[in-house]
């Protein structure tokens, strides 16, 4: 699950406390949560990028995750109403190459239509990415199922979909920068650079 969003600066510090303990723990403590991750731009837009990785999709579905969703804390509630065009996609994963998860991202979203600059990302650029200096992982996502509307959604206003985004990580900002203005711009594809914030396990929420 991927969600991009901005959060109005007199919020911020409340937010980020709000995430990190409460939040991320209570998604992370739900059947099938994996990991969840926090990032914030360095550079473009939206402000904030948060990924959950699940076992499978049917966990952005299941009936604990929906009990959370229609019954939020009174603090999530105090919260929602801060988030600012949220987009919002349970996604499968189309492609996976290298390992691990850097301390910096490039996220650059696509149509779901653009088969063309998919299959190029699949088969040509990504492939090699991991084994660059400077680059750790690559992943390609795909909208796969339309999240349900929820008593924390309608707080916050309706989601928008996404179709499919790329994903890259690693220790570098430079080697992402020089990705952004080489072959991803070939590609067509404007992205963001974030840097990773906090991340929170589903065994380490257990413990």
């Amino acid at each position: 699950m991927l969600l991009l969003f901005d959060i109005p600066r007199e919020a911020i510090a409340e937010h980020d406390d709000w995430h990190t303990h409460e939040h991320l723990p209570e998604r992370l403590s739900i059947p099938g949560f994996v990991r969840g991750t926090r990032w914030r731009a360095l550079q473009g837009q939206p402000g904030y990028f948060v990924m959950y990785e699940v076992e499978e999709l049917a966990a952005l579905t299941s009936r604990a995750y929906l009990e959370r969703l229609n019954n939020p804390s009174p603090w999530t509630s105090k919260m929602m109403p801060f988030y600012r065009g949220m987009t919002r996609g349970f996604c499968s994963v189309m492609g996976s190459f290298g390992a691990g998860l850097g301390r910096v991202g490039l996220l650059a979203r696509f149509e779901k239509t653009e088969a063309a600059a998919k299959k190029r990302l699949l088969e040509g650029i990504l492939p090699g990415l991991p084994s660059r200096p400077g680059i750790g992982s690559a992943h390609v996502f795909e909208g796969a199922a339309t999240p349900p509307m929820t008593k924390e959604q309608r707080i916050r206003g309706a989601d928008a979909r996404l179709d499919g985004a790329l994903l890259v990580t690693g220790y570098s900002r430079e080697a992402l920068e020089s990705l952004m203005q080489t072959e991803l711009a070939g590609a067509q594809l404007e992205g963001a650079i974030y840097r990773l914030e906090y991340s929170l396990t589903a065994r380490e929420a257990g413990a």
